[in-house]
């Protein structure tokens, strides 16, 4: 997958920024979010918002969720998703990346991202070994032998909204 720096645009219409959000402090959100808000599409074409785990490797957005989720049979049928993390106060950055979400299935990606998430959630946020994947047959083996399903999000667009002192609006074009 192609991961070349989007090109960042400062929407001044909506704020009082001098400069737009870079894609390094657009990432960084992801990287120290604990959650994700994946939006994916319905067979009848409505939306399906839900909370989600993931991590950044290598500079590409990954989120995992088992086989038989609702968000899972979504992208089965369309792989047009969103992703969003930020913040639930008037102060800091929201970001919103739109994309299509790519089912990752190379063992050593799956490993990579495999020990991102421990990092992250297992040692980082202390939940312990649940967070511990192993990879089998193209796919996370949690504890207790739950598969989950790996996606990389190939991004098409993104927003970073700031808000605070300085509000502001970026788009990012890839």
């Amino acid at each position: 997958m192609s991961r070349n720096e989007p090109v960042a645009e400062l929407d001044a219409r909506y704020g009082s920024a001098d400069a737009p959000t870079s894609w390094a402090e657009a990432l960084r959100r992801f990287e120290e979010a604990d959650v994700y808000w994946v939006v994916t599409v319905r067979p009848e074409g409505g939306p399906h918002v839900t909370p989600l785990f993931g991590a950044v490797v290598d500079g590409a957005l990954y989120f995992f969720t088992g086989p038989a989720e609702q968000k899972a049979r979504n992208l089965a049928g369309n792989p047009r998703c969103a992703l969003l993390t930020g913040c639930n106060v008037i102060d800091g950055l929201d970001v919103v990346v739109e994309g299509e979400a790519v089912r990752v299935r190379n063992e050593a990606t799956l490993r990579g991202v495999a020990d991102a998430v421990a990092t992250k959630y297992a040692d980082g946020a202390g939940l312990g070994d649940d967070w511990r994947f192993a990879v089998r047959d193209g796919a996370f083996a949690g504890p207790g032998g739950n598969e989950a399903h790996l996606f990389e999000l190939v991004p098409s667009r993104g927003y970073g909204f700031g808000k605070g002192k300085v509000f502001s609006h970026t788009r990012f074009r890839f």
